[in-house]
């Protein structure tokens, strides 16, 4: 091992070591010759996931274990001989959290995709760590229950999620990942096995090992199975888009819709050109009036559910009424159910369509809520300052900001977005709500963060993982 020193903190760097003929073997042993990815039957989809500015990094072999006990017994192979291990699920995240820093082995979960357990009685469901959530949707919906956690990604595994506390547009009413992780099982880098929490949904005894799990983005552990929370399944829904003449307008909305006692699902806001970028990438046009969309500069989506329809009309009465009220120019209601979809539809492309635009870059500052119009006005200001497109859509009920960076030029990238972490930094902020650090955002948290804090991650990571084999390269 070799010490190092980053911002003044000693840490420890792996020393890799090539996977041979006879390791290749032993894992071949473990999971089956099938199973064991190596050479010419690498896929390429395994060099990278969803990260804008993560360079690609081929694993040596990609594994693909059934059971916790074929991962226990991995990684205390990887443990013993030094080798780096980076799990990964879906592939779908935007942080370079599951591509390979320098070689080794991918532990790919897409095998271990059982739903063990519906439990109607106490709403929760044991899952493994594979499991999609469009798998998990569809089975809890069966028996009248709801997973509400989606982050606009149904193709993403419950295990991805949980290791980077996935929020998405429903945060505003039922919270994040954590809020409905009631328990886990995970294999340490050692090989133990560990399972932390129960079928309860209070507990106070000794550390919270289940929530120092939930969103480590797999540097601490290999998430195995998950036992998560359900509620019931409301039955009506509908959905409202506003357009305002400026942001400030938009914003100030939020506050007052929830202290009118309406709750919403989804409440998302979206400047003009993100909006005009989904609506180019989805096909979908707003019919909103000719005069408003010129005019119009931010645009809110919402979405209220309910036990009946009748509910969710007067409480989207409400809703409209305060929209107004607030300085809306129009409210928009879809009239089917098919156009009130392509709304929600056009909102969760908007990562695609960025990208497809020419996105180098999506921030996932989080500021409180209040804060949106200052930090977008100052948003504004760092675009005119550098000559660069920047669009902005986000959760405007968490105050979690999604902005693409058209910017190919990667030093002004670099001051870019340190001058908008700061800023939001400033403003009680944070640089990452849900997308996690992975290695996309490594250095400039290591820089903005409190350093003690990180100090102490790092013994927490080394007391997990003492010889730095899992995920490295990842948050450190």
């Amino acid at each position: 091992m070799t010490p190092s020193t980053i911002y003044g903190l000693k840490r420890v760097i792996v020393v890799v070591v090539p996977l041979d003929v006879e390791m290749i073997e032993r894992l071949k042993q473990i999971v089956g010759a099938e199973n064991v990815l190596v050479g010419e039957s690498l896929d390429e989809k395994y060099a990278r996931d969803e990260a804008l500015a993560v360079k690609p990094c081929m694993p040596e072999v990609v594994v693909k274990p059934q059971t916790t006990e074929e991962i226990a017994e991995i990684l205390r192979l990887a443990n013993e001989k030094r080798i780096p291990v980076t799990p990964r699920g879906g592939g779908t995240g935007l942080s370079g959290g599951c591509v390979t820093s320098s070689g080794g082995i991918l532990l790919s979960l897409e095998r271990m995709n059982r739903i063990l357990e519906i439990d109607e009685e106490n709403h929760v469901a044991v899952v493994e760590a594979g499991v999609t959530l469009s798998e998990l949707f569809k089975a809890v919906e069966a028996h009248g229950l709801c997973y509400p956690i989606y982050p606009g990604e149904a193709s993403a595994t419950v295990g991805g999620n949980v290791a980077t506390n996935a929020g998405g547009m429903m945060a505003i009413k039922y919270g994040v990942t954590r809020h409905f992780v009631l328990g886990l099982e995970a294999v340490l880098p050692t090989g133990e096995v560990i399972k932390t929490g129960g079928k309860y949904g209070k507990v106070s005894s000794g550390y919270d090992l289940t929530q120092l799990i939930v969103g480590s983005e797999g540097t601490l552990a290999v998430i195995t199975k998950v036992i998560l929370k359900l509620v019931p399944k409301q039955k009506a829904k509908i959905t409202l888009f506003a357009a305002f003449r400026n942001l400030k307008n938009c914003v100030k909305t939020v506050p007052l819709l929830l202290k009118s006692g309406v709750t919403p699902l989804i409440v998302e806001f979206m400047d003009k050109l993100g909006l005009f970028g989904m609506e180019n990438y989805t096909g979908i046009r707003v019919p909103i009036n000719e005069p408003v969309r010129e005019e119009a500069e931010a645009f809110l989506l919402i979405v209220l559910e309910g036990e009946n329809q009748e509910q969710v009309y007067k409480n989207a009465e409400v809703v409209g009424d305060i929209c107004m009220e607030s300085g809306a120019m129009e409210v928009f209601v879809p009239s089917t159910e098919r156009a009130q979809r392509e709304l929600l539809e056009l909102r969760e492309k908007s990562f695609y369509a960025a990208r497809d635009s020419g996105a180098t870059f999506l921030v996932d500052v989080v500021v409180p809520r209040s804060e949106i119009p200052k930090f977008m006005e100052y948003v504004k200001e760092v675009s005119a300052k550098y000559s660069t497109v920047i669009t902005g859509t986000g959760h405007a009920g968490d105050g979690n900001i999604h902005l693409a960076i058209l910017e190919p030029d990667r030093n002004k990238l670099s001051s870019i977005l340190k001058e908008i972490y700061l800023f939001g930094k400033a403003l009680g902020g944070a640089i990452s709500a849900e997308h996690g650090i992975g290695m996309e955002k490594r250095e400039l948290f290591l820089e903005l963060e409190d350093h003690v804090k990180i100090e102490l991650m790092r013994r927490i990571k080394k007391a997990f993982d003492p010889n730095n084999i899992l995920n490295p390269g990842k948050i450190f």
